[in-house]
């Protein structure tokens, strides 16, 4: 029996790079894994390399990892081109295959302030608020709500008086988990919190096995800081999250022009062998764990060093780097949707269509940073969250395949004689036209005062007062009795907006 998931769309994908371009890049991805290496801070990591082949040559402060490319084709040769990313509710489950360009839309970041937009007659205002639990849940109910979000990344940095470090990974993933019945993905805060966060994992999904069929959560870790180095605690969370097999993302995310080459040659070999190394260090600890090529490269706003993420420059990085996923067979996490404007508007909107029209043809299995980022990834803002969910709608009813069939071809020969019989020739009686919520996604433009922004205003707090579908008691009841430093905000769910 076929396993039920979010369909996605399927597309046939672009090609930016060609065959002869992707061979030199993928050279020039393993000489820098020789030379110049990887510079590595943990001590642990170095052994797991040194002891499967790598040259490991001791620095003062860190070691330099030589990797080979028979270690390279080793690890690729084992890490799995097909994955499931799980979920309360199977019907949202994932399934990431390599070989199928199957694009689903994720939301991303873990951002520290909440954009509340309150209305003066139809003048927006704009209330910048401090990440909480309280907020987390309502990010995830309105995650569950929107149509077209395939998948959960936490988006919304809990800084509650009582979240510690020792407590903050239990917490965001139980808000989260607790708020949506979609797959919930997040890093890892504190590496002593990994195994309660899994223990909270198998529970939801009803045990051990369970959970390995249905993961209902997975991990994101940025292994290699830009330039070619791997960072100390994130290289441990990294061996232990792959020890226990759960889904990973092998994220990095280095900037054109600061941390790595501006032009797009120099970008996609750095950001190649970064993710590369990342890899072969989740398959030498655990060959066969499930695991995701994340690429999330930007471009360097040179008069400031911030990052852009509505740059054209942008869309050739992720482009090419969903192609090298595609040519080692790999899943692919993409990145976009994210706009460097601080308030929803058209601004906004042009940056953000400016990648949510291109990243998708990639084929990328996973793009996430799709709905209601601001500020490059620093705001998340519900409002914008339900514009996005309209425009990604659009993105995949331009994406889908024609429907162009021979099971169709003795239905439209009909229509059509019977339209050239009538006095008035027209179809408008005679084909079952597409509705406006069915081409358009239920763009929210019903609010003529105050336009779309007010609209999506008022969609939102629509949302808000959906019915939840939190965890069973029992299940909240044994996480509370088992999982240490869980706070009562986290097994609630989101509250309607005041």
């Amino acid at each position: 029996m076929e396993t039920k998931q979010r369909e996605g769309v399927l597309v046939t994908p672009q090609q930016r790079l060609n065959e002869a371009q992707i061979g030199l890049i993928d050279g020039i991805s393993r000489e820098i894994l020789e030379d110049p290496g990887i510079l590595c801070y943990n001590r642990e990591a170095a052994d797991i390399f040194r002891n499967a082949g790598a040259r490991v040559e001791q620095l003062e402060d860190c070691v330099r990892l030589r990797i080979p490319s028979s270690l390279v084709d080793k690890t690729l040769a084992s890490a799995p081109s097909r994955i499931v990313l799980g979920a309360r509710n199977p019907d949202n489950r994932l399934i990431l295959d390599a070989a199928e360009p199957r694009v689903r839309f994720a939301s991303g970041s873990e951002c520290n302030i909440w954009l509340e937009i309150g209305f003066d007659g139809d003048r927006p205002l704009y209330n910048r608020r401090s990440g909480s639990i309280d907020y987390l849940c309502r990010a995830a109910h309105l995650a569950d709500n929107l149509e077209n979000l395939d998948s959960f990344i936490r988006c919304i940095n809990i800084q509650d008086e009582q979240v510690k470090a020792s407590n903050k990974d239990v917490n965001k993933f139980l808000a989260s988990l607790n708020n949506i019945t979609k797959h919930v993905q997040a890093g890892l805060t504190d590496l002593n919190a990994l195994d309660h966060v899994m223990q909270m994992g198998r529970i939801i999904a009803g045990g051990e096995r369970e959970f390995s069929e249905n993961p209902v959560l997975s991990f994101i870790a940025c292994v290699v800081k830009s330039p070619l180095q791997m960072v100390n605690d994130t290289a441990a969370k990294v061996i232990a999250i792959s020890r226990y097999r759960a889904p990973l993302v092998i994220s990095s995310s280095p900037m054109g022009g600061a941390t790595a080459p501006f032009d797009e040659f120099g970008m996609i070999s750095q950001i190649n062998a970064e993710i590369l190394a990342g890899v072969a260090l989740n398959q030498l600890v655990a060959p066969g764990a499930p695991v995701l090529y994340g690429s999330v490269p930007v471009r360097t706003r040179l008069d400031n060093l911030n990052d852009m993420y509505g740059a054209p420059e942008f869309n050739h990085y992720h482009h090419d780097a969903a192609q090298m996923a595609r040519f080692y067979r790999l899943p692919c996490y993409s990145t976009a949707g994210a706009g460097d404007v601080s308030t929803p508007g058209i601004q906004a909107t042009a940056e953000k269509m400016l990648t949510h029209g291109y990243i998708p043809w990639t084929g990328a299995q996973y793009v996430h940073y799709a709905f209601g980022l601001l500020e490059r990834t620093n705001i998340f803002c519900p409002e914008q969250a339900v514009l996005d969910d309209a425009h990604i709608g659009m993105i995949k009813y331009n994406l889908a395949p024609p429907q162009v069939t021979p099971e169709k071809s003795r239905q439209l020969l009909e229509t059509i004689r019977e339209v050239m019989q009538t006095d008035h020739k027209t179809y408008i009686y005679h084909l079952p036209l597409p509705t406006r919520e069915k081409v358009y996604i239920r763009y929210p433009l019903e609010d003529q005062q105050g336009g779309a922004l007010l609209a999506a205003h008022h969609r939102y707090l629509e949302i808000m007062d959906v019915a939840r579908k939190p965890l069973p008691k029992q299940t909240l009841d044994r996480i509370s009795a088992e999982i240490p430093g869980i706070l009562p905000q986290s097994l609630e769910t989101a509250r309607k907006e005041s």
